[in-house]
Parts: structure tokens; sequence; C-alpha cells
């Protein structure tokens, strides 16, 4: 059985981090007022009121962490949301004339450029996308990263740090626990230097997985039934053979690797850079690209003027300044909520469909640089991140993973949200490891994410003539999905799907004949005059991956719980479910949704009486499993009452 770690259902609140500044290198203090373009936002909004927990003991440690979370504060993604393409999460600088950065930089800087990833990694090309570029209104450049030899940036940063090792220690041999791109990453640059490597991977993992990296010549081992148990058994090993532990990305050499990438854009790009787009896991990647640009593109910027430095100065009298943003997950926002409250904190859970950068706690390394360079960060849902998989293979044929997918997301929603137009914007693509089970996902979503077809709810009498009426007013727009059960109330919902596309130059291109954003709010409008009251719900992912499902009739049950759950990628894990709760509370509901290699999202109605809902809550932990009580979402009540 798959598995899938929980999207929690976004708040309704929206939580705009702080925007409008910018810092020149090397951290002086002083804030540059950034100079809109349209419909930018220009004030420096405060930092919203988020609390952060304590934290309490965790059914997991942090997932794909080269640690055991260290921080104290535990936090919930939802804590820091705000509109997809808002650049939030903008950290604040803080002065240090001591010189200590400035040195730091200096070797970040020479040891990326003397870096020898070459021995196994390609300098991936920087490429045009004209359909995207035509589309968005600016000039995208894709940096394929994906057409490494492994498909992926891992092996930069791993092999960057093994090559540096002693004679003696390489010797000893390495290891790492993963179960995805650094392990590929581990065993190529183990076959190029001649050592021995050890992967450690969770029994769970796929077999096509384990099997490429034992074709690389890596020893795999299948321990534990989760990434933590895997990398608990990595370390213990390496102490006890002398192995070196090769982290995914907390470690300086492992950064240096990463920033080459850095380094290529800038020799390859031709012309002013507005803004590198960076998929933001553990941070590795971000801070060594952010290592390098920041230290090399806006130096000249920074020496002509520092001897006239004011304490509001526009960024657009300087500029070769090139922004550096990461992208996250809106349910993956370590980052994002790390650089908000000025400390790393971990999250107390985390979503599993970008499982490349599903982390719940980011490095401490390159926390610090990204507090220092980085500029801010995009957040992006996941069907935007399936619609830009969609965009990557009409514009190249190529099919990236939803990691490797993210900055072009995050990329496509900053544009639209600031109206950018004309600028050069490069977006690397990460990695393309895809598993093909979860094609099946993108290609339900992508649809949604382009804003090219919604999902609606229509409540109308139970009474003759009334479905012919409803398809009158839907009128000539195209209906991907339909579902209608008579009830025995006097109500019925209509559960539907509707094709539609934006009709504007900068996003999507029409053909005629083809609906637009407009004629859908006509069609609802209609719908709403004719007393057939209609809801749009395309933004809930417990319609889109539950209830849609589920359509046949409304019936209230009595005592009804209901239950997001993740259930775990490992054997057993349904039947430990059924023993936690059966036979002593009846199952009401039961739909099984799998999302590809990374496991199924799991929705449970359970029949828990008010006096025993304390102790359903203490089985419900005790079992391990990372779930949310949806019973009071108003789309679940509008659906099945």
């Amino acid at each position: 059985m798959e598995s899938l770690r929980l999207r929690s259902p976004h708040s309704p609140l929206l939580h705009p981090g702080r925007h409008g500044r910018f810092q020149p290198p090397f951290s002086t203090g002083f804030h540059l007022t950034a100079a809109k373009k349209g419909p930018y936002i220009k004030a420096a909004l405060s930092k919203p009121a988020a609390e952060i927990s304590p934290a309490v003991t965790s059914r997991e440690s942090t997932l794909l962490s080269p640690h055991p979370p260290s921080s104290t504060n535990k936090v919930s993604p939802n804590s820091l949301q705000y509109p997809s393409g808002y650049l939030g999460a903008v950290p604040e600088r803080t002065v240090n004339d001591d010189g200590d950065n400035i040195t730091n930089a200096m070797n970040y800087l020479t040891n990326i450029l003397a870096s020898k990833v070459y021995d196994v990694a390609i300098e991936s090309p920087l490429q045009f996308a004209p359909k995207l570029s035509e589309r968005i209104g600016v000039k995208l450049w894709l940096k394929r990263e994906d057409l490494q030899p492994v498909f992926s940036f891992k092996l930069r940063g791993a092999y960057n740090m093994m090559a540096k090792l002693p004679k003696d220690q390489l010797k000893k041999g390495v290891i790492c626990s993963s179960a995805g791109n650094h392990a590929q990453g581990v065993a190529l640059s183990a076959k190029t230097l001649g050592c021995d490597a050890v992967i450690a991977m969770p029994v769970t993992t796929p077999e096509i997985k384990w099997q490429s990296v034992k074709r690389l010549g890596a020893k795999v081992v299948l321990v534990g039934d989760s990434y933590d148990e895997a990398q608990a058994y990595a370390k213990k090993r390496a102490k006890e053979e002398g192995r070196t532990f090769v982290p995914p990305f907390d470690h300086p050499d492992v950064i240096m690797g990463q920033g080459t990438v850095g380094m290529e854009i800038i020799r390859q790009m031709q012309g002013p850079l507005h803004a590198i787009f960076v998929p933001v896991g553990g941070g590795g990647l971000i801070a060594g690209i952010a290592a390098y640009v920041k230290r090399v593109s806006p130096q000249v910027c920074w020496l002509l003027c520092k001897n006239s430095w004011q304490s509001s100065f526009s960024y657009d009298l300087c500029g070769i300044v090139v922004k550096i943003i990461g992208v996250e997950p809106s349910d993956a926002n370590a980052m994002a909520l790390s650089l908000h409250h000025g400390e790393r904190v971990v999250l107390d859970q985390v979503g599993g469909f970008a499982d490349g950068v599903a982390v719940k706690e980011v490095g401490e390394e390159t926390f610090r640089l990204c507090k220092e360079l980085v500029d801010g960060v995009v957040l992006v849902s996941r069907d935007a991140i399936c619609a830009s998989i969609k965009d990557m293979f009409e514009e190249k044929r190529s099919i990236l993973e939803p990691a490797g997918a993210l900055a072009l997301a995050g990329a496509e929603a900053y544009c639209k949200y600031y109206g950018l137009s004309g600028e050069n914007v490069v977006a690397i693509t990460s990695g393309a490891n895809m598993n093909f089970d979860k094609l099946r996902v993108v290609t339900e979503l992508a649809n949604v994410g382009r804003q090219q077809e919604a999902v609606l709810a229509t409540i109308m009498p139970e009474e003759r003539g009334s479905f012919k009426q409803f398809c009158e007013l839907v009128g000539p727009m195209n209906i991907t999905e339909f579902k209608y059960r008579c009830t025995s109330n006097k109500e019925a919902v209509v559960l539907y799907r509707q094709q539609y596309y934006l009709k504007s130059f900068l996003y999507f291109k029409c053909s005629v004949g083809v609906h637009t954003v407009a004629e859908l709010e006509a069609m609802r409008e209609r719908m709403e005059s004719s007393q057939l009251k209609t809801y749009n719900l395309t933004s809930s992912d417990l319609v889109k991956d539950h209830l849609r499902y589920l359509m046949g009739g409304r019936l209230n049950v009595a005592d009804e719980v209901l239950c997001r759950f993740v259930f775990p990628e490992r054997p057993g894990a349904l039947l430990k479910f059924l023993d936690t709760f059966s036979p002593r509370w009846n199952i009401s509901l039961f739909h099984y949704r799998g999302q590809g290699e990374t496991g199924a999202n799991v929705l449970v109605g359970i029949q828990v009486a008010k006096n025993e809902m304390e102790e359903f809550q203490n089985r419900a932990n005790s079992l391990g499993y990372d779930y949310v009580v949806v019973t009071d979402d108003d789309n679940f009540q509008l659906l099945f009452h």
C-alpha cells in the first residue's frame, strides 16, 4: 500500500511576511527599499503573530535532515501562508563589522571556483523557454539540472565533499541515508573515486530506486520502516566502521558543490538578470547559489554606493543586483518559517507530494547563509507544481519530478503576482526522478493549477425538470466530470468540473470558442439568479483528494468523526490502524488515495460518542500516524450532510 504525508488544510487567514527590503552584500545592516513596478506591494509588512509552541515528544524526527531536530520550537506550516507568487519571509539583516562575514564569503567563493564537481557532473545547459516566456511576459530561462547523469543536482555536493576527503579516510568508505537523489549522487561519486559506499534505505523504498543505486556499484542496505531509522543505522555504522557520513545538505563542502550551479548561471547568462528561482528543501542548493551569486554579481553596485549610503535607497539604481528567491510547497515551508522567525524551527508535519524537498527542519549552516543572502521565499500549491510539470513537458518534452518543477512554479507565480515584464528570469529544474504512478495525480491537478479547470458544487431542488434546468444554465461550458445522486431530501448537490481558460496576453492565449474566467463567473451568476446556490471548491484538497470520489447522496451519520490520516509506506500499516480503532468504534467511511510511491492520504469516518472523544484522541496519537480532524470542514458539510 502506498502512502503520502498529509497536506494540512490551508488556513483561511492570510499571514504575509516582511517584504520590500533588500540588503547589500556582506550584511551592512542598512536596508534598500524595493522600488516596485506594477501591482507590487511596497510596504514592509510586520511579522504576524504566529505562535511558536514548545516542542512536545515527536512521533518522528526530522524528515530528510542530516541530524535530529535541534530547535526547541515546533510550528505548523499553516502558521505562515500568503498568496502564491508573493515574496514573503524576507529576512532581516543585522550589522556585523568584524569582517568574519567577508572572510567566510571569500572562502565559499574560492572553494566554489576550485570545485572538481565536473569529474562527475556536466555543466548543465541554460535553455530559453519561448512558449512559457510568451505566456508570462518575461524572458524565462531553465537551468537544466534534470539532465545530470543521475537526473538531479545532488551529485555536485556529494562529490565535492567526498573528493576532499583524505585518501586514508576515503579508503575506509562512505555511508549515507537516502531514499532518493542523494543516494544516487553518493553512489556515482564513490564509483568515480574508487571508494566503497554503503547506502542505507528504508525497507519500503521502491525496487526501482534501490536497484538504480545498486547498479552504480554501491552496497544497498534496506533497514527500518522510515527514513529516520535508516539514518540512525547509517550514523551508527559510520562510527563503528570509521566511514564518513555524507549528509544531503548541511555541510560546507556539500553547499560549495551545489554552488557551482550559480557559478554556471552567471557565466552562461547574457544580459541583466532579475532573479534566480531555487527549490528549497534543506537549503543546500539555494545556500550555495546565493553564496556565489551574491558575492559576485552585486559587488560593483556595492562599491559604487557604499560611500554615499543612506538608510533608504532604491535597488533599481543598482541594476546588476540579482535576487535569489527560494520556492517551497505551502505545506513544506520550513525555510520560510525559519527566516520569518529568525531561527530554525521544526514543522509539526510536512506535505510529501514534493518528496525531494519534504524536510521538517532546514540545515544549520544553510540557514545561516540564507538568512544573510536570500531575498525571500515564494510558496506554491500542489496544484501549481502539477501545472508546471505539464508546462515543462509541453515546452521541452521532459517530465520533472515535483521537487524538480518547484522553482518553475514559483517563477510563474511570482511573475504573475508582480506583473513582471521583459525581465530575464532563471528557474532551476532540479530533478527528473519521477515515479510513474504519481503522473496520475499530476494529470488530474495540472489544469486546476493552470486555472483552466474549476471544481464546482450546485444545490438544486429534487423535482422534475431541475436537472434539465441545470444543464441549460451551464450552457456551452465544457464539463469534464459530473456527479449527481437523488436523495430523499428536498435538495440535492451536484458536484462537477468545468474547463475554462484565462483570456490574457500575459498568461494564457485563447482560441475561438474557448471559455474564459469571465464566462465561468457569468455561468455562476446565472445559477444564483435561478436560486441554484453554486460554490467554487477548486482550492479544497479534501474535495479533490476524497469527496469528489464519494458523491452518491447525502447521509447524516450519528457521532461521525471525520479524519484525514497519513498511512506510512510499510507492511502492516492498515492492520495497525484497524487494531487501534476496531472493534472499539464503527468505521463509517474509508477512502484510500494513493499518490505514487510516497504514500497515501486516507479519509476515515469513525462513529465516536462525545464522551469517548478523549479516548479516541489518545488512541489516534498513540498510533503514530499524522492526522487531522476535518469533521467541521464546510465542504464536507455541504456535500454529505
